[in-house]
């Protein structure tokens, strides 16, 4: 009994949802053996395309299929094997200028450590709420993308 209950309470987990986004990339990927096919087809067919895009994502704005298919692979790698050097360092740049700015204010102000702490398990959470809703929708997108090849080549979805 405890192991079903574990097993509902990973289903939610950040973990599975990578894996569940990288596998439906990599079904995506195995299936659209064509990837040239894709371009020109427009997002708007799809209900649930349309709706991201209407969701503000402006990297697929006036976007087809294929440019869709690269940023899904994309994020993929990105999961995979990390991101690029060049965002790595300007996050490091970044944090350099935050971790001064937070030094001169732990000058100014002393803030107890249980806050801190508590602020950070808040972030956290918000955070990793987040990144799973959006891989979701992402695994929901890659899904969709493979189905529409499907239909476009005539496959038929089953």
């Amino acid at each position: 009994m405890m192991q079903l209950s574990e097993s509902h309470l990973q289903k939610n987990s950040l973990f599975n949802s990578m894996n569940r986004f990288i596998g439906a990339v990599n079904n995506m990927d195995q299936t659209v053996m064509v990837p040239s096919l894709l371009r020109d087809v427009p997002l708007e067919e799809e209900r649930e395309m349309a709706a991201l895009k209407s969701s503000g994502n402006s990297d697929i704005e006036d976007g087809d299929m294929y440019s869709y298919y690269q940023l899904l692979k994309s994020i993929r790698c990105d999961i995979e094997w990390g991101v690029m050097r060049a965002e790595e360092a300007k996050k490091r740049k970044k944090s350099r200028a935050s971790i001064s700015r937070l030094d001169s204010a732990e000058e100014d102000s002393e803030v107890s450590s249980e806050e801190d702490e508590d602020n950070l398990q808040k972030q956290f959470q918000f955070h990793m709420t987040g990144l799973h809703g959006v891989l979701s929708k992402l695994t929901q997108q890659a899904n969709t993308l493979t189905n529409r090849y499907k239909q476009e080549i005539g496959i038929g979805c089953y």
